[in-house]
């Protein structure tokens, strides 16, 4: 099968950072939603994204710890939200749609990761439905703001969707729980959510990506245990990063999402899956490794898990019934 996973010759790189692509890219006029915005990452594509003449809302579960991380940063709004709860989304959205403005870019990079076994209601695991479902339902109920004929939808997801597929038959692992896996089952998601957002949204001329950002040490891995990370290599018993891993800073973590929101590169581009500031290349089959897992990018399970969060959340802007 042909596909557009191949490397664009962007010009960028692991490196690179947030700043480095929004080098002559003028923002000015233009409104953006970062879920996350105000942590990690998020913070810093929040931070490039103001320098470069954008106004960025950012939805926060945590207002106060929001507005004290963004404080002193002109052109920020920060609002509440939950991801997790599907009528703190509900009501965000009615509160944003309200206001009457137009939405250009939206990147959803809030996230959880490798949580001890979780539920929201009703009963769903927590990874699936604050990363997937929480995000499924903003973009849905945000719809009708975001601008036709240029807006972009980012998807953050991980190389951490090399760990699972989506579990058809216990998406909410209540046959066993592995964190890991949970964690890879909604990274997959991410992915699937933007190649269907990018079929249905195209013709508008509304276009989707999802991503890896790289590995970074952030808040997102709150939940593992120091020793947890020592084990895995990531960190030394002082708690340091160790070199071997290639960790990126922030500003570099954050460079691979602000790419994708505004790069002239993928004009006319969408639905594909990104890694260090260019399109992802397929990964092999078998292993781990840089690139994108075939069942991530499947055009049919995409268009499945789309109906699936639409029963679940209750929502789809696309619905022709």
């Amino acid at each position: 099968m042909s596909t557009a996973q191949h490397k664009i010759g962007s010009g960028f790189g692991a490196t690179s950072t947030a700043d480095d692509v929004l080098e002559g890219i003028d923002l000015t006029g233009k409104l953006a939603i970062v879920t996350g915005g105000y942590s990690g990452i998020g913070l810093e594509t929040t931070r490039a994204l103001v320098r470069a003449g954008a106004h960025v809302v950012v939805p926060a579960r945590r207002r106060a710890t929001a507005e004290e991380a963004l404080a002193g940063l002109d052109g920020v709004e920060v609002d509440e939200m939950d991801l997790g709860d599907l009528e703190s989304v509900r009501a965000f959205a009615e509160r944003f749609l309200a206001s009457g403005r137009t939405i250009d870019i939206v990147i959803d990079s809030a996230g959880i990761m490798a949580c001890p076994e979780t539920r929201v209601e009703p009963g769903w695991e927590a990874q699936f439905a604050t990363n997937h479902l929480g995000h499924f339902a903003l973009v849905n109920r945000l719809w009708p703001a975001i601008a036709p004929g240029g807006a972009r939808i980012v998807s953050v997801s991980s190389r951490g969707h090399h760990n699972s597929g989506i579990r058809w038959n216990d998406i909410d692992w209540q046959d066993g729980y592995d964190k890991w896996q949970a964690y890879g089952q909604a990274k997959t998601a991410n992915v699937l959510f933007a190649v269907h957002l990018d079929r249905l949204g195209r013709d508008s001329g509304v276009r989707a990506f999802a991503l890896h950002p790289g590995g970074i040490l952030t808040p997102l891995q709150r939940h593992l245990p120091k020793r947890e990370m020592v084990e895995r290599g990531w960190i030394d018993e002082n708690g340091e990063p160790l070199d071997p891993q290639g960790f990126k800073t922030p500003p570099q973590g954050a460079a691979t999402q602000v790419w994708a929101a505004t790069s002239p590169a993928l004009d006319g581009l969408g639905g594909l899956y990104l890694e260090d500031c260019d399109v992802a290349e397929p990964a092999p089959e078998d292993g781990e490794g840089f690139g994108v897992k075939a069942w991530a990018v499947d055009p049919d399970q995409a268009a499945r898990l789309w109906e699936l969060s639409a029963r679940r959340t209750g929502v789809n802007a696309f619905a022709t019934d």
